[in-house]
């Protein structure tokens, strides 16, 4: 399995000529869908979805499956034909690959606004968690995706959510809101207090898993 990352929180997958990815939303890049034929959402949020470059794959791609949580569907339009609704604790194949539901909520942001629905994606060893720090207590993470930096995250949290995944290795995301100061403190912090293999890969960098 290939893994490239891209701007943000997007993620793509590759095995045997296969292309599965997570969360292209609008600060990533519409290169992440080239080839795609199959795509994970993880909630609604911009960062995260971007249906217009979700047609414009599908207009190439008419094949194309999404997989995203029942509430996430209806902001999909016209798309509705390729979705297929998945629950927390749901396993389900896309792409050819494995794949496990976790979560459910997204996490607090301030009490003042109601939490949304929020899927985090375990994929034959790597785990997106999307907007949230829910731990998949039943699966065994070699590749943890961990949010670094968003509204609703502190270091701490980050920090505290590796070391209870304990995964092989660790490559974060959800770090689009971060200038090269702050993509170094949040590396070196988390990279030193999680105790765990800690890599950036830059927007386009892959690693073979």
């Amino acid at each position: 399995m290939r893994l490239t990352k891209y701007s943000h929180a997007c993620v793509r997958l590759e095995r045997d000529g296969a292309v599965l990815v997570i969360d292209p939303g609008t600060l990533s890049e519409r290169t992440a869908l080239d080839g795609v034929d199959a795509v994970l959402v993880t909630h609604e949020h911009f960062d995260h979805l971007d249906v217009e470059a979700l047609t414009e794959a599908r207009e190439k791609r008419p094949d194309l499956r999404i997989f995203t949580h029942p509430e996430v569907a209806p902001k999909l339009g016209d798309l509705a034909g390729a979705v297929t609704e998945v629950q927390p604790g749901d396993d389900f194949e896309a792409a050819g690959f494995a794949v496990r539901t976790y979560g459910g909520l997204h996490a607090v942001i301030h009490s003042d606004l109601p939490r949304i629905a929020n899927v985090g994606f375990f994929i034959e060893g790597v785990y997106h968690p999307g907007d949230s720090y829910d731990v998949p207590t039943d699966a065994e993470v070699e590749t943890l995706l961990v949010p670094v930096s968003a509204p609703w995250s502190k270091l701490a949290e980050a920090v505290e959510f590796v070391r209870l995944v304990a995964p092989g290795r660790v490559h974060p995301i959800h770090d689009g809101l971060l200038n090269d100061v702050g993509l170094k403190v949040f590396d070196t912090m988390i990279g030193n207090l999680s105790g765990r293999d800690y890599v950036r890969l830059g927007t386009g960098e892959a690693v073979k898993l």
